[in-house]
């Protein structure tokens, strides 16, 4: 199933086969997606090909300046029939949930998605609303755009399980994709070859995937480093931790083992921390990358 999945999306996404891997374990972790990357590069296409391989119903709001919170949540709309308030659900109310350009939207707005991406519910009108079982949420930002944004809060950026890039193709990578749209765009054709109930299924699985002591130890040690580093500004949370014992139990799942080795963290440690780990040289873009490598480096691997 998991490979049919990780096919279906490589044949729309191409030549990106390391980042189909990343998001399908996200999926099978139940974690949330931050998509940075340049316009026209995927970020779209991916995540609705992504919903409409797992057969699971899905949302996009496009985020403005002027988008308000209950455009994401809904809320109350007076009934002129009946002369009450009915309550209206928001698109947040799906299985996939693409947010995109979501550095667009007032703080406000964006904090309108925290309950819902954490408490896996949303309050309308003092009554608390439950989201699907299957819910994930897809955010794409622009990184190179400074008018009329606003960067996500630290604390959003925590409640992101990774954080992934798409990147430019290779050249014939790049002609195979204009080959590929000669008949119409390929994610109109993605069928589902999942369902949301497998999925959770999955997760069950993936959560049973066995991580030894000395791993635990070892996880624990590279978020204890990023606390303990000079240039570090904001280190990582015990939440960056708990996501990354749970992607390498999803990427030890996806390579179809039961156990979790050293070379699972470390496949997934980058898109984990990058985007909780802020260096104090803001100006170098590279700076909290060079500190993460350096952590890991540094930290010993356990035999």
């Amino acid at each position: 199933m998991i490979k049919s999945l990780i096919s279906a999306l490589n044949g729309v996404l191409l030549g990106k086969s390391d980042t189909v891997e990343l998001l399908v374990m996200a999926l099978l972790a139940d974690g949330h997606v931050l998509i940075e990357d340049v316009p026209g590069t995927g970020k779209t296409t991916l995540s609705k090909a992504l919903a409409a391989a797992v057969g699971a119903e899905f949302s996009r709001i496009q985020f403005t300046p002027d988008l308000l919170p209950a455009d994401v949540t809904g809320g109350a709309v007076y009934n002129a029939k009946t002369g009450e308030f009915d309550i209206k659900k928001g698109p947040v109310f799906t299985q996939v949930l693409l947010a995109d350009e979501i550095n667009r939207a007032s703080p406000r707005t964006q904090s309108s998605l925290l309950e819902a991406m954490e408490e896996r519910q949303v309050s309308l009108e003092g009554e608390r609303h439950k989201l699907p079982e299957l819910f994930m949420v897809l955010a794409t930002e622009n990184p190179v755009e400074f008018h009329g944004v606003f960067p996500l809060p630290e604390a959003q950026m925590d409640r992101f399980m990774v954080r992934i890039s798409v990147g430019y193709p290779t050249e014939e990578t790049e002609l195979d994709i204009l080959r590929s749209h000669r008949e119409g765009r390929p994610v109109d054709k993605v069928v589902a070859v999942t369902s949301p109930v497998d999925i959770l299924e999955a997760r069950k699985q993936v959560f049973k995937i066995h991580i030894d002591e000395a791993l635990e130890r070892y996880v624990v040690s590279l978020v204890q480093a990023t606390r303990s580093d000079g240039g570090v500004r904001l280190a990582a949370s015990p939440r960056a931790g708990l996501n990354l014992v749970r992607m390498a139990q999803a990427c030890a799942f996806v390579a179809g083992r039961d156990f979790v080795n050293p070379d699972d963290i470390q496949r997934v440690f980058f898109p984990v921390m990058e985007h909780r780990v802020f260096a104090k040289d803001s100006a170098n873009p590279e700076a909290s990358k060079n500190i993460l490598q350096s952590i890991l480096k540094k930290v010993k691997v356990p035999k």
